[in-house]
């Protein structure tokens, strides 16, 4: 089973904004009860994955709630196994089954503030978003009622698309851009 604080100890981060958001989540796991579930409205771990394809090819998702281009990703609903969370949630809102996860580390940590939402009486509150990478070998998936539109689209393309302060992305483009070119280079 994963365990979130064992690797997130571990974890090495990109850059500063991504070591300031492992600091956050430590904090939040020590300090706070009910951390993976939205009963604590200061805030929860969530967990997604970035998917691509062999030629660098990503898999997004336009969130029709958040009327965002975002990974796939969901609450944790009081499950510590962010990796299986993170599985889960590609299944419900992609329909894809067959991944192959390119490390058994994490990927990606980022910290978003979600506003408050009226209709679901949530206030403001934090996601602890931790992240992985997965490999796909078919292109086919499922759309599902939470998206208004799931498509493949270049790097460059998928960088287009998203918002320019959706920080988080960016750094995860600029990592799947250097994994892909590691796994490159091994094939020569």
């Amino acid at each position: 089973m994963f365990r979130l604080l064992e690797e997130l100890r571990k974890f090495s981060p990109y850059d500063e904004n991504e070591r300031k958001n492992v600091e956050k989540v430590l904090s939040f796991l020590v300090n706070s009860e009910n951390c993976y579930d939205r009963s604590n409205l200061e805030g929860h771990v969530t967990a997604g994955g970035l998917i691509c394809d062999k030629e660098g090819n990503l898999l997004l998702n336009h969130h029709k709630a958040l009327n965002m281009w975002l990974q796939f990703g969901g609450h944790s609903d009081g499950s510590g196994d962010s990796l299986s969370v993170a599985k889960r949630e590609i299944l419900e809102e992609a329909g894809i089954t067959e991944l192959k996860l390119l490390s058994d580390k994490i990927f990606d940590v980022d910290v978003q503030v979600i506003p408050e939402n009226l209709k679901k009486k949530e206030p403001q509150h934090f996601h602890y978003d931790i992240n992985f990478l997965f490999l796909v070998d078919s292109d086919k998936f499922q759309m599902s009622d939470e998206s208004d539109d799931i498509k493949w689209v270049s790097l460059e393309k998928a960088k287009i698309l998203i918002r320019p302060i959706d920080t988080g992305l960016k750094r995860m483009f600029e990592k799947v851009e250097l994994v892909l070119q590691t796994m490159k280079n091994q094939e020569m």
